[in-house]
């Protein structure tokens, strides 16, 4: 590997001990040195690779501690893209395409129209027509192929179409009742399927029981489909700067092997550090296990996870979560809110307390790091509970666990985790894309604990930042941990419990995020961290707060080598020095 001198921009190290430097050298995938330019010309030597960066701003690499870039891959790849489509016509064209190079017979399925995962900024609602296409336009792509646009989650109630072929697929005709369980089967006039369904008709987070019936008669993706998609969600975190994601929520093996897969055929872009999810709740159909078979999982699982991986692809922990999101009305609320159906409920628990226990001693008696997805008061007051019971009971001394989501929490619950020694991982997206929702289920009070970033540096819980549902852009992630702005209504959730300075906003994707991963080579720019170096076209630590978003990342180096350019760099040099 030839060695890198970077130069020509601010260096924004992250690093404390000095956070700004001229330039930076590259060697071995590592960070030489870090410091003034003729020290590190000095150091780099002759006949290293010059990158001028040409005004940029070169800092770390970001990390996404909850990016769900293998789940978000499989469920996009090999499927007909309609994101950003803008009419019926412009959907027919997308699928005819498809139709041409898919066996006949064979299922050809479409991502939702509109923006993931929330479709708030924009939706089916913004086709030129207002609504997905009926069974007879959807017939105009395609009468050979069973034709599916889905609905992804969280949100719901949502929408999906299909074609005439489709809906014999899946078993539906005319007979069926213009509503089934919660799922409305619509009809025109004449009494005939439209090929149209709504209701809890997403794709997971559903155990609706007639929809689930239906998602099990759709295709399973293939590994190679997989692969692909999960590949291409890497080069789009690449794209926007992300260099490490941590996969810690709702991993199953058949995930971790997929990584594995691509690790061994040298496809991985970014670090991934994954663990698995003991009893994963969230895919259809959702079979509790016993308390037998859960606690004969627990050894299995970790051993799966206890190898010590490598630079790119490290493993370790646990997972386990015991709730799921309020879109879906599965959020543990101790009064009762709303389902999505304007139903009172007060949540619901997936996972027993008794099983909550033998995670939580199992994990302490082992020494293994645990990792819990939990969001609700209720929820957390539960494990806390059962947490400080076992530590009272089991001498363990490195309690470095991990809470993820805590989308609500009260400063009690924040001071419980604190003295319990965990770390934290959440999205300021959730206040983004649930922060109205949140105010009409379960009441606008509940405004005053969600996200409380601020609250939670302040006693003392390292904080990471990831993106889950919310944008995919991490830089728009950075700009709402500071405003707490709600999509859609303007409203601005920004009270001194929730916004953080640009400095802390940035931390929680760089050294917060790997002080919680436990990754100390990565976060910062320093002498021997991994040189996962960014080169974005302004500096996010002082641009003003309504550009934050635009970031636009030149280049992307992962272990110093390139795996994203925009092409706006001029290409690396030979130093030539006399």
């Amino acid at each position: 590997m030839t060695t890198t001198l970077i130069t020509g921009g601010r260096v924004l190290t992250l690093d404390p001990d000095r956070p700004e430097a001229e330039a930076l050298v590259l060697d071995e995938g590592r960070i030489v040195a870090v410091g003034d330019r003729r020290d590190m010309e000095d150091a780099a030597g002759s006949g290293a690779q010059r990158v001028d960066a040409g005004g940029a701003t070169v800092m770390p690499g970001l990390i996404d501690t909850h990016p769900h870039g293998m789940h978000f891959g499989m469920l996009a790849g090999g499927l007909v893209d309609l994101t950003d489509a803008v009419d019926h016509s412009d959907i027919v064209a997308r699928i005819r395409a498809k139709a041409a190079v898919t066996p006949a017979g064979e299922w050809i399925m479409c991502t939702p129209v509109g923006e993931p995962h929330y479709f708030l900024r924009r939706s089916e609602k913004d086709l030129l027509e207002r609504h997905l296409p009926d069974r007879w336009t959807l017939d105009a792509a395609t009468a050979d192929h069973p034709v599916m646009i889905q609905a992804w989650a969280p949100k719901m109630p949502n929408v999906v179409a299909f074609n005439s072929a489709g809906l014999r697929a899946v078993g539906l005709s005319a007979f069926i009742p213009d509503r089934v369980c919660d799922v409305e089967i619509e009809k025109n006039d004449a009494g005939e399927l439209t090929g149209v369904l709504r209701g809890p008709v997403t794709n997971y987070y559903t155990y609706d029981p007639f929809w689930g019936q239906i998602l099990t008669k759709l295709p399973r993706p293939s590994l190679d489909t997989a692969a692909a998609g999960t590949t291409a969600e890497m080069a789009r975190f690449t794209r926007q700067g992300v260099t490490t994601g941590y996969e810690g929520h709702a991993m199953e093996p058949e995930h971790l092997a997929l990584y594995r897969h691509l690790r061994a055929a040298g496809a991985l872009t970014m670090r991934i550090h994954a663990t698995l999810d003991v009893e994963s709740v969230i895919f259809y159909p959702f079979d509790p296990l016993t308390d037998a078979e859960f606690a004969d999982r627990l050894p299995q699982f970790a051993a799966q996870v206890g190898e010590a991986g490598d630079d790119l692809l490290r493993t370790g922990g646990l997972t386990m979560s015991p709730g799921g999101p309020c879109f879906s009305g599965y959020f543990a609320t101790y009064e009762p809110a709303l389902d999505p159906f304007g139903r009172p409920t007060r949540g619901t628990r997936f996972l027993s307390l008794e099983k909550e226990e033998a995670f939580v001693r199992y994990c302490a008696e082992q020494g293994i790091r645990a990792n819990l997805c939990l969001g609700a008061f209720r929820e957390h007051d539960d494990f806390l509970d059962i947490a400080e019971r076992v530590v009272r009971e089991v001498d363990f001394r490195d309690r470095r666990w991990i809470l993820q989501h805590a989308i609500t929490i009260t400063p009690a619950q924040a001071r419980r985790y604190a003295d319990l020694g965990f770390q934290v991982t959440t999205s300021a997206g959730f206040a983004w894309g649930k922060g109205a929702m949140y105010g009409e289920r379960i009441g606008e009070h509940a405004w005053r604990d969600l996200e409380p970033l601020q609250r939670l540096i302040d006693t003392g819980l390292d904080l990471a930042g990831g993106s889950d549902w919310g944008p995919k852009n991490p830089w728009e992630q950075i700009e709402l941990a500071q405003t707490h702005r709600f999509a859609g209504s303007g409203h601005r959730n920004d009270g001194p419990d929730q916004k953080l300075s640009r400095v802390d906003a940035l931390r929680m994707w760089t050294t917060g995020a790997a002080a919680v991963l436990d990754w100390p080579e990565i976060g910062s720019l320093a002498a021997g961290k991994h040189a996962d170096v960014i080169l974005v076209d302004r500096d996010p630590s002082t641009c003003p707060i309504d550009e934050l978003a635009g970031t636009q990342v030149l280049r992307t180096y992962l272990g110093g080598e390139t795996v994203h350019d925009s092409g706006e760099l001029a290409a690396p040099a030979q130093e030539v020095r006399a």
